[in-house]
């Protein structure tokens, strides 16, 4: 099956990252991880609006009253629902992180689906290699992040199958280009049993952001190889479709029918090509599921 690819915004950022679907608002959030920018495209009115952030914000998850959880460079942050042509509200760290060296940050992130905010952590300077990256679950009664998984590069690729019983996690470095997936115990919001899910040295591109559709399928963006893949829950290649750019970074489904699968891009330094960064809008022929809210 074809699908359809259009550029969805004017916008272009230096690094699109951790797409959400807002439904009650039918808009579309994202960050610009080095510009420490939030964005909204509000789909009915083709409007764009943005946010200035206090530090780079690596991933983000909608609370249930429309504020955003954010992972940021030093923990977790939280801030009132955004306002267009107003300065976000006052950011809250509710959880600072002690990372294990200097110049790292948060990067892909999301909810389960009983709501808890996983994020993991990465040394800026890829060429360093350093597998100093954690995997972090974050509780919000007890105001604090866990680390769960260690010696990642750079972790991404977060999601879980529709039923949560199953947990994705990438790692996009060179050096490691895999996909594992986990048994995941809902009731403790604990991962294990870790195993490959899709080697991708076989493919097109690094793993970076990923999505699940209602099918239990996982859309994996590959960085560098400008696709999105779609893998069956056996780890077998389904499907990929080409953009025209070659660095998508993550993909998350919205729209009204949930049947938009929505993809932030990065725009390599010395870029002129217009479609670098910019989002793009598949329509694939299969739905998403709704994100949950998250436990903040």
């Amino acid at each position: 099956m074809t699908a359809s690819v259009e550029r969805v915004t004017g916008t272009r950022c230096l690094v699109g990252e951790s797409p959400v679907w807002c439904p009650s608002e039918g808009a579309f959030y994202w960050t610009d991880i080095p510009a420490r920018t939030m964005w909204r495209w509000k789909v009915a009115e083709s409007r764009a609006d943005s946010w200035a952030l206090p530090e780079m914000a690596g991933c983000m998850a909608m609370t249930p009253e429309r504020g955003w959880l954010l992972a940021m460079e030093s923990g977790f942050f939280r801030i009132g629902a955004p306002v267009p042509g107003e300065p976000l509200r006052s950011a809250e760290q509710v959880v600072e992180v002690a990372h294990a060296h200097p110049g790292m940050r948060f990067n892909d992130g999301r909810c389960d689906r009983q709501g808890r905010f996983w994020a993991g952590t990465m040394v800026m300077d890829m060429a360093k290699a350093s597998a100093a990256g954690k995997l972090y679950r974050f509780d919000a009664l007890a105001r604090n992040a866990e680390a769960a998984l260690e010696d990642l590069i750079v972790p991404n690729g977060l999601a879980f199958s529709p039923d949560g019983k199953t947990m994705y996690l990438s790692d996009s470095h060179p050096t490691r280009q895999a996909i594992w997936a986990f048994d995941y115990d809902v009731a403790e919001g604990i991962p294990y049993n870790r195993r490959l899910f899709v080697d991708m040295n076989r493919y097109p591109g690094r793993p970076d952001g990923a999505a699940i559709d209602v099918d239990g399928c996982y859309w994996t963006c590959a960085n560098d190889g400008g696709q999105v893949h779609r893998f069956t829950p056996e780890g077998k290649l389904d499907r990929s479709v080409s953009l025209p750019v070659s660095k998508p970074a993550m993909c998350a489904f919205g729209g009204a029918g949930l049947d938009t699968l929505f993809v932030t891009t990065i725009c390599p330094e010395g870029s002129s090509d217009p479609l670098d960064g910019a989002v793009f809008a598949l329509r694939p022929g299969v739905q998403g599921i709704v994100e949950a809210l998250v436990q903040a």
